[in-house]
């Protein structure tokens, strides 16, 4: 079996599938803002790992027999989906459900039901960090001494640690050659956009502009600084986060972003009516040049909010609301 430094992978040798007891472990989780962000690993402040090192597969492993397999999330379900095997899956968490057919069971991964899921008989569990973070206990203890795999995906702050990821689920399922091709496309995509960016923050002339990214709205503000990938993102297209000089996702003060001033606001709020409505008459913010020029927009929640391929969409997206004529010939949504 392949292993991926950075990863923590558990292959228990085969055992009985069930047993007539009950064992519900409480998983202690931070959960996603606007439904799933949080799986890409939020740390108000607290400063990102150096990304694990990857060492390159030697060869493919064979493909799971069964082939059952649970996703404990919803960028690990669109992962599993790019490689063509999002009919494997046989439960996932709720936020999944809605990327699949109907079919498989939902799991709270916040509680997981251990009987629950030995039950239906799985050979392959892929879960994050974040969904057996502050665990006193490892909540799927029970599923590895039972004879199920449990593969666990780092948190990614960065654009190569979601590549890490593609290849390392792609290594996990035989699928190797496919997950190149993933990471390909998704590369191909990604440059489409960084060649232009290159291009405009090389010209002398150029001036490039500010951004604030909002994730979550007032009163309780969410936005994102370095050592992410959503500002990694922003300074592809060749733009600067006003947030560039904190770390991680932090909770900033209506004070901090009007002192900052941005030129664009760009948010991927979902769970509310008119999320740009209420930016552009938020009170103190008529003072912001994003507010005074109407520069305020909505991006894609889902592909700005889940480290998997799909982030592309939302670059593209980020790309021509920033700089519309610059990037007016990108395809596309």
């Amino acid at each position: 079996m392949i292993t991926i430094p950075g990863y923590k992978k558990v292959d228990s040798e085969t055992g009985s599938k069930c047993r007539a007891k009950k064992s519900c472990l409480p998983a202690l989780a931070v959960l996603v803002l606007f439904a799933v962000l949080v799986l890409s690993g939020r740390s108000a402040g607290k400063a990102a790992d150096p990304p694990a090192p990857v060492a390159a597969p030697a060869a493919p492993q064979a493909a799971l027999s069964a082939g059952r397999i649970i996703s404990a999330s919803p960028s690990i379900t669109e992962i599993i989906i790019g490689l063509g095997q999002g009919s494997r899956i046989i439960a996932a968490d709720q936020y999944s459900l809605a990327l699949l057919p109907p079919g498989p069971q939902e799991i709270d991964f916040f509680y997981p039901d251990q009987e629950f899921i030995l039950g239906l008989e799985p050979d392959l569990l892929i879960s994050t960090e974040v969904n057996t973070q502050g665990a006193a206990d490892n909540p799927f203890k029970l599923l590895e001494d039972f004879g199920i795999r449990c593969f666990y995906i780092p948190t990614s702050g960065s654009v190569a640690e979601i590549k890490r990821d593609i290849r390392a689920i792609a290594a996990e399922l035989g699928l190797v050659e496919r997950g190149e091709e993933l990471v390909a496309v998704m590369e191909r995509e990604i440059k489409e956009v960084a060649d232009i960016g290159s291009r405009l923050t090389a010209d002398p002339a150029f001036s490039g502009k500010t951004v604030y990214m909002e994730i979550s709205p007032f009163p309780y503000p969410y936005s994102t600084g370095q050592g992410t990938f959503l500002n990694e993102m922003i300074e592809i297209i060749g733009a600067r986060n006003i947030f560039s000089d904190v770390t991680g996702w932090i909770a900033p003060s209506a004070e901090a972003i009007l002192e900052r001033n941005p030129d664009v606001i760009l948010t991927n709020v979902n769970f509310t009516d008119d999320p740009v409505g209420e930016i552009m008459t938020r009170p103190g913010f008529d003072n912001v040049t994003a507010v005074q020029k109407g520069q305020v927009y909505l991006i894609d929640a889902d592909s700005s909010s889940r480290p998997s391929q799909h982030i592309t969409l939302a670059l593209r997206q980020m790309a021509r609301a920033v700089y519309p004529g610059e990037y007016a010939i990108l395809g596309g949504n």
